[in-house]
């Protein structure tokens, strides 16, 4: 893993532990209740998405 994708792995997993009420809201109402699985902060490329569902 390069250097660069190691920063944005620290960043999401600092995001992730520091949601914003609305994230938490989405979070724990909504996407934690469906049945695909849904990851939040995730690492794609050069990004930090939010919300991320394989599936679709």
């Amino acid at each position: 893993m390069n250097h660069n994708n190691e920063k944005l792995r620290s960043n999401a997993q600092n995001l992730r532990k520091n949601m914003t009420k609305e994230e938490r809201h989405l979070w724990y109402d909504c996407l934690k209740l469906l049945d695909e699985t849904v990851k939040r902060q995730h690492v794609i490329g050069p990004y930090i998405v939010d919300f991320y569902c394989a599936a679709a």
